[in-house]
Order: C-alpha cells, then sequence, then structure tokens
C-alpha cells in the first residue's frame, strides 16, 4: 500500500472522479489503443474516460530513472515489454503518473502537465488485445462451480477425487482469444444424441459462457525453473476479465478421456484494460477457508502469506441482453454475481502449481480462473449451472426463456473491487455478441 491507493486522491480530469467510473485515479490500468484511423498502436493508461497516450508523453520530460525506463516501454504496439518490466520500476512509474493526474477538477491554479495529444478521449481510439498472447491456461479453481456441474453428472460423488489436492487447468488455445466486442459465432461439433447412439455434426445447441478472471504473467522463468508459492505474485503484471465460451453439448461427448477441444477453442473474450498487481493490494482476503475434513495443500502449494493475504476480494457480474432486448432498448439483465475471493485456490497456488513440473512462463502469457461460482443461488457463473443443463430456464425481462444462449444473445461481464477505506476500481467490460454458425 502506498500514496496511489489513497481514497481521498482525485484528478483534473473530471470523468475520473465520477462514482461510476471503474478508472479513477487509484486504478491505472494499462491497454493498447489506436486513435481512430491511425493504424499505430500504443499502450496507453485509462483514467475516467480518457487514455493517457504515454508515448507521446516522452518528449515532455515528464519522466525519470526507471520511470522513465517503463514509459519507453509503452511506446510500443503490445505489452509484452511492459509486462516483463522490475516490480519496482512499475511502482515508481504508476507513482509519477499518479502524481500527475492528481488534482482537484475545476481548480484554476491546476495546470495539465501532459503534452498536447498526450490525451486521448476513449470515444475517439480502438481498443486490441493487450499483449502477443503466447500461451493459455484455464484452471478450474472454483470448487461451488467444479460442485455444482458434478452434481449434474455425478449426483452422489459430484467432486473427482483430486479436485481437493491439486489445482486442475487445461491448456488452451492462445491463437482464438478475441477482444471484448468481438462477435462469437456459434461453433459447429460431433454432437452425441443424450438417448444414445451415433454422432451427428451440427452447430452446437449448447452455447454457454464462463466468468472467469484472467492473470497476465509479468516476468517469465526459464525452462526447468519452478516458483515457490511466497515468489509466485513477483511473476504475475495484473489481472482482466475473461469470457471462456463452451459448447456443452460438444464437450460432453470429446472431453473423455483427454479433455476439452472443440467445444472451448473456438473463442475466449477478454476485456481490454490490465489491472496492474499494485492497484489490487488494498482489496486482499484470505483464501478459501477450508474445514477440518478437507486435505490441506501440500507444502509446496502452502504459506501462511497466502493463507493470510492470498485471495482477492473482486465482485464479477454476469449481463444478457438479448436481440429483442436491444430492439426494445431495454437495459442488460443480470444472471448472476459472485466474488473471486470463493475461490479454492489461488492466483499464487495455481502460478506455483503451473511452474512445479519446470513448465516455463512469458511475458503475456495468460491463465484464466476458471468459471467464478458462488455457494448461493444466483451465483453460478455459467449457463449450465443457473439452467441445471437446460431443465429450469432462465426468464428474460421479455418473458423469453434461456436454457442455453441463442443466436444474437449479448452476454456482458462486469467486475470491481469495493471495499471500506479503499476507493472504488473497475475492470471495464467484457462483452461478446453471438452470431449464426457459419454453413
Amino acid at each position: 500500500m502506498n500514496e496511489t491507493h489513497d481514497p481521498s486522491l482525485t484528478s483534473w480530469i473530471e470523468s475520473a472522479n465520477s462514482p461510476d467510473t471503474d478508472f479513477p485515479i487509484q486504478n491505472l490500468p494499462f491497454g493498447v489503443f489506436a486513435r481512430k484511423g491511425d493504424a499505430e498502436h500504443r499502450v496507453g493508461v485509462a483514467i475516467g474516460d480518457q487514455i493517457v497516450d504515454v508515448g507521446e508523453s516522452l518528449s515532455a520530460n515528464l519522466w525519470t530513472g526507471k520511470a522513465r525506463d517503463v514509459a519507453r516501454w509503452c511506446d510500443r504496439p503490445n505489452m509484452n515489454e511492459l509486462m516483463a518490466a522490475p516490480r519496482d520500476a512499475l511502482s515508481e512509474f504508476r507513482a509519477r503518473l499518479s502524481e500527475l493526474l492528481s488534482g482537484s477538477p475545476g481548480d484554476s491554479s491546476v495546470i495539465n502537465p501532459l503534452p498536447p495529444g498526450a490525451l486521448v478521449p476513449m470515444s475517439e481510439a480502438d481498443l486490441f488485445l493487450p499483449a502477443q498472447i503466447g500461451d493459455y491456461t484455464d484452471f478450474y479453481a472454483s470448487i461451488y462451480h467444479a460442485t455444482n456441474v458434478g452434481k449434474l453428472f455425478r449426483p452422489d460423488n459430484p467432486l473427482l477425487p483430486n479436485y481437493k489436492h491439486v489445482p486442475i487447468a487445461y491448456h488452451g488455445r492462445a491463437s482464438s482469444i478475441v477482444l471484448s466486442g468481438s462477435g462469437v459465432t456459434r461453433p459447429k461439433g460431433q454432437i452425441a444424441p443424450a438417448s444414445g447412439g451415433n454422432p451427428t455434426f451440427g452447430a452446437t445447441q449448447m452455447l454457454d459462457y464462463e466468468a472467469e478472471v484472467g492473470f497476465f504473467i509479468g516476468a517469465g522463468t526459464g525452462l526447468g525453473e519452478t516458483v515457490a508459492i511466497n515468489a509466485a505474485e513477483e511473476h504475475l503484471f495484473g489481472i482482466c476479465l475473461v469470457n471462456d465460451w463452451s459448447a456443452r453439448d460438444i464437450q460432453s461427448w470429446e472431453y473423455q478421456p483427454l479433455g476439452p477441444f472443440l467445444a472451448k477453442n473456438f473463442a475466449t473474450t477478454i476485456s481490454p484494460w490490465v489491472i496492474t498487481w499494485e492497484a489490487l493490494e488494498p482489496y486482499r482476503s484470505p483464501s478459501f477457508f477450508r474445514p477440518p475434513s478437507d486435505p490441506q495443500p501440500l507444502p509446496y502449494l502452502s504459506s501462511e502469506k497466502d493463507r493470510n493475504e492470498g485471495g482477492l476480494d473482486l465482485n464479477i457480474e454476469v449481463y444478457i441482453r438479448s436481440m429483442l432486448m436491444r430492439e426494445g432498448r431495454l437495459r442488460p439483465f443480470r444472471l448472476s454475481q459472485a466474488s473471486l475471493a470463493d475461490m479454492y485456490w489461488t492466483p499464487a497456488q495455481m502460478l506455483t502449481h503451473h511452474s512445479s513440473n519446470g513448465c516455463n512462463l512469458r511475458p503475456g502469457d495468460l491463465f484464466a480462473s476458471g468459471t467464478v461460482s458462488g455457494p448461493d443461488p444466483g451465483s453460478e457463473g455459467s449457463m449450465l449451472e443457473l439452467t441445471r443443463r437446460g431443465a429450469e430456464p432462465v426468464v428474460l425481462p421479455t418473458g423469453e426463456e434461456r436454457k442455453f444462449l441463442h443466436d444474437g444473445d449479448e452476454i456482458i461481464l462486469r467486475a470491481y473491487f469495493q471495499r471500506e477505506g479503499a476507493a472504488r476500481i473497475g475492470l471495464g467490460e467484457c462483452g461478446g455478441l453471438i452470431v449464426a454458425s457459419t454453413k
């Protein structure tokens, strides 16, 4: 915690002080953008409804020391070099940027220190994927999600024997990660009849979303190198929202014995702004409380520090807006709300386990939490859980029913940190619109 987290800080950029903004001065997330009509991609920082073009500020002699090194890494078409920056350099840059942007709106004594053109309205910019994502891994870290899904298929034994011992994950497809706002084409695959018999090939009829949180790797590791649990967070640059779209009917046929394939790799949507690890400090929480009957994590996955503050108290909401709702100009309808603090495995445990066999991690690699679900009704992070695999359809404000997603449906993920004594900061939106399957 430092002065950048002070909840009383305000900015001379008026929109940054709105109670509705995800990007107050206490946040300062990084993203990649281009001015509309310009092909040049740049790294910028979100503040209110504006983007600080850091590269454009280099000529103004605003940066010194390690902060200047970080500012130079922002003058790039992606964030990979920036993500690999030393923690102390990133912290120095954040402190200096907070100083440059702080002040009271309307105060005539406050002068904009940024050079002309260094502040770009978001409405005049296009956003892009934050990094060249070399590898993507998706975990299964919510015991509530795992239990909800397990009950649908194994009512008497929902959790498999390994779940409470090891962070489960699969390697996803980095090339099909898309930015929020991209259309998601309904995928095709082999689908087996519920009554048994031979499969057919066609478009999924059980398209689903999964509300997740993504973690970008910062400092990388070498092949054969492992990461100790208390050093794991030193390799985490920041977080974003993730929707790991799933075709449940394709998945149920193909996943045995090797796991997800075509049911998962057709699209994964992420939000454009990456919230830095330092910005998350006020919102720490203890790790998941394991009852005495649960096995304790093996020593390489256990530390007092991680038990006391390894969780993150992030609220995640899922909204839907059907084509009929858009035509009627209805607001998106909230399907669920859950907290990342309810995850069985912490980000540090996931990263430590990922590297425990010597798997190398590279700046810009992404791993996701898996579906974030909670213990209560209305906290389910997927349609599969909400509707009990279609047995209990969701009714929308228009009277439409949803067992799974229809063409024209839009799914929007939103998330925010909010805690007494700290500012509210958000992650922005992660949205995707379902497009009919191609012929």
